[in-house]
């Protein structure tokens, strides 16, 4: 596979998933001792990774919970933010200046800051209350969140079924490299039809609108200096739906959760208006061993998989470094 160090990627991810006995530890502590609100801070691709367990929670607790910007949160406050409140931050190098900010923020409110990272001595690692270090450049940091709100939404008896699904993520770093195989030929044909289109429509819902948000952003705005238009598939018929035209690449994630049939309608109509649609759906890779009624919550990493092989021969196809930038850490802002 173009760009895939295989060894890597499943000591990266092995690592997510031995964090386990850490997490319900900590889980456990902070259920014990009581909290009443929970914030899930991040910036960029960080903060947009926090959208599906807001959702979960949304969904399945009652416990309020929320995703918040960190250089906003900051800015704008939050008037539950305080002794009684858990913040979770998230940062592959542990060097974000805006999360380094908010998790002293946070702390000066009194709340119980959290950081999963890849660098013990990092700034973030160093600031927040406990970090959880996985191995070094480990992403996504989905199966961190979801061995997290999994324990959290359990201990509450709102979950049922964590301890099987705790022990299926076992498996999961040979699921995600089978995923990555099977995806390669499709990447490679995307990037090939695509080398060329400077413009790309993007589609998600559900636990898949932050991943939307993310790979619209932080991949193809950011790493390959392509117009996008993102938009959640349960409000694309609100107006951005004006912009499709016979060649606008439309790209949709499709997962599997509960808003499924918003995204298909999106579909529906996309398809009657342009002749480039494609469609990245996580029902279309077997997951074996993982239950079906846990594949629903696996739809970002295993679409963070699937889409980091386009990444990699949309880089080769138009020549374009994914780590080339005019102005993010380079310039001063």
């Amino acid at each position: 596979m173009l760009g895939f160090n295989e060894p890597e990627f499943l000591k990266q991810m092995a690592s997510a998933v031995a964090l386990r006995p850490q997490i319900e530890e900590l889980v456990d502590r902070l259920v014990g001792e009581g909290f009443d609100n929970l914030l899930l801070v991040g910036a960029g691709g960080t903060y947009a990774q926090m959208w599906p367990y807001e959702h979960l929670a949304r969904r399945d607790s009652t416990l309020a919970v929320r995703a918040a910007i960190a250089a906003e949160l900051i800015a704008s406050g939050d008037a539950s933010l305080g002794e009684r409140t858990v913040v979770v931050f998230t940062s592959v190098s542990g060097t974000t200046d805006d999360s380094i900010r908010a998790i002293e923020f946070c702390r000066s409110k009194g709340a119980y800051t959290i950081g999963f990272t890849g660098y013990p001595d990092s700034p973030i690692a160093q600031k927040v209350d406990v970090a959880l270090v996985s191995e070094p450049k480990t992403w996504p940091f989905d199966t961190q969140l979801l061995l997290f709100m999994g324990r959290l939404l359990s201990r509450r008896g709102e979950w049922d079924g964590y301890e099987e699904f705790a022990a299926e993520l076992t498996d999961l770093p040979r699921i995600l490299v089978e995923v990555a195989g099977q995806a390669e030929p499709v990447a490679a044909a995307f990037a090939e039809a695509h080398r060329d289109t400077d413009y790309h429509f993007l589609i998600g819902g559900g636990n898949l609108w932050g991943f939307t948000y993310l790979y619209s952003m932080c991949i193809l705005e950011e790493m390959q200096w392509l117009r996008t238009t993102r938009v959640h598939s349960a409000e694309f018929f609100h107006g951005s739906l004006e912009l499709l035209q016979e060649d606008t690449s439309v790209i949709i994630f499709q997962g599997e959760d509960e808003t499924r049939p918003l995204t298909d309608r999106a579909e529906s109509f996309a398809r009657r208006v342009s002749k480039d649609v494609t469609v990245f759906d996580t029902r279309d890779y077997p997951l074996e061993g993982i239950s079906p009624r846990f594949r629903g919550l696996l739809a970002p990493l295993v679409l963070d998989v699937v889409m980091s092989r386009v990444s990699k021969h949309l880089e080769r196809v138009r020549d374009h470094s994914l780590d080339l930038r005019r102005y993010y850490r380079v310039m001063d802002y």
